[in-house]
């Protein structure tokens, strides 16, 4: 991973200062509005970009997973999208929310790869998915592997729908802007979605939904290195480490 900053330790004061200011920086850097940057991606700044993905990175990959319903792809999804938006980043238009942009780009790429791939097309799903009644004081990796399973039997169409409203916990019209659907039909095909879930699981998925399908922070970080040595692959004068 490229490296975020570099501090010059002198017993100079004002050398002191400006080392201050740069630790300053990359602390709230974090901080700073998708709009802002974007805006020092564009002007080559990796420490932005990196942001951007690691504040997404979650996002995307479990918008992926629903789609692909393999972790490993997901993640080749996921690293996909981050390119197309970076070698298209001129194309994104500041009326709508870069995230849903994101998104967006992710959910093509996912069913894009989904078509290309030889032997990942979904088998038909069972009507209602069968998993076991949660047992009081149960392994939290049992119960997360088990809502997991349920949500993966769900039809494509209702399973990306719950994740991004259940899991994600983003707003119907948000969801209906990654999906590129109307409010109306986010509604019936979550609805439709619980449906097909038993009573106790859809109640389990309400409590538990934060930590499905979760992004491990190593494989954050093999997408966030991975990126960056495609895009310097592709053109090792793209990005610059702006400082």
């Amino acid at each position: 991973m490229l490296e975020q900053s570099r501090i010059s330790h002198s017993p100079d004061a004002a050398s002191g200062l400006q080392a201050k200011r740069v630790v300053d920086s990359v602390q709230s850097f974090t901080e700073l509005p998708d709009l802002l940057l974007v805006e020092r991606t564009r002007g080559r700044d990796t420490r932005a970009f990196e942001t951007l993905m690691r504040r997404y990175n979650r996002r995307l990959y479990r918008i992926a997973r629903s789609i692909l319903s393999h972790d490993d792809m997901a993640e080749e999804a996921v690293r996909a999208a981050y390119i197309r938006a970076f070698t298209n980043l001129d194309r994104y238009e500041p009326a709508g929310k870069f995230g849903a942009w994101l998104a967006r780009l992710a959910f093509n790429e996912a069913l894009t790869l989904r078509r290309h791939s030889a032997g990942t097309a979904a088998a038909t799903p069972a009507p209602v998915a069968e998993v076991p009644p949660a047992v009081e004081g149960a392994d939290a990796t049992v119960s997360k592997q088990q809502l997991e399973a349920a949500i993966d039997a769900l039809p494509e169409v209702f399973r990306t729908v719950l994740v991004l409203r259940v899991v994600e916990d983003l707003s119907g019209v948000e969801v209906a802007v990654c999906l590129g659907l109307n409010e109306t039909t986010v509604r019936t095909r979550l609805y439709r979605a619980q449906q097909r879930l038993k009573v106790d699981v859809a109640r389990r998925l309400r409590a538990e939904g934060f930590n499905i399908f979760e992004l491990s922070t190593e494989r954050c970080d093999r997408i966030v290195a991975q990126v960056f040595a495609k895009v310097h692959a592709v053109s090792p004068a793209v990005v610059s480490d702006a400082r």
